[in-house]
């Protein structure tokens, strides 16, 4: 494949199977966190953040490519071709499609949460408590909710 031709976005059903042929690598380019918490088993991980298709060490095996939506592996197939791997495709909808389809991850359920699941949930404690005094007790409580939610915006 070069990079003149377009990305082979696969269903779960069809990496499957390539996968079971034993001739395809599965590379799932999120980071290691993400990784950790839930993967595909067999999946090698590369993060985006660090694809070197120099060091990929792929031989004669076609490579698909998967993230949490889709949208980094797109994005990581894109680099493979460019570099002039031949056969590379992604997954189309990320674990999300692979689920969906009733395959297996391997789930780890004592892998730290996403930094943004943290983040939610540290900041979405004091924006319903703020919201609960100033119902119950005083209004003036309402001004917590809006401070958390003035510095999520900032943040963001």
């Amino acid at each position: 494949m070069t990079a003149h031709q377009a990305l082979q976005n696969l269903d779960a059903t069809t990496v499957k199977a390539m996968i079971d042929d034993g001739e395809t690598m599965l590379i799932d380019v999120r980071e290691p966190g993400e990784h950790a918490r839930e993967r595909i088993a067999g999946a090698r991980l590369v993060p985006l953040s660090i694809l070197n298709p120099a060091k990929l060490e792929l031989g004669d095996k076609r490579v698909v490519l998967h993230c949490a939506s889709g949208n980094r592996s797109a994005r990581a197939a894109q680099v493979l071709m460019a570099a002039g791997v031949r056969q590379v495709g992604h997954l189309k909808g990320g674990l999300p499609a692979w689920k969906h389809a009733g395959f297996k991850t391997v789930i780890d359920k004592r892998a730290p949460l996403p930094v943004q699941r943290q983040v939610q949930l540290i900041a979405g404690g004091p924006v319903a408590l703020g919201v609960v005094l100033g119902a119950s007790l005083d209004p003036a409580f309402y001004g917590v909710s809006g401070m958390v939610g003035a510095g999520m915006l900032l943040t963001g």
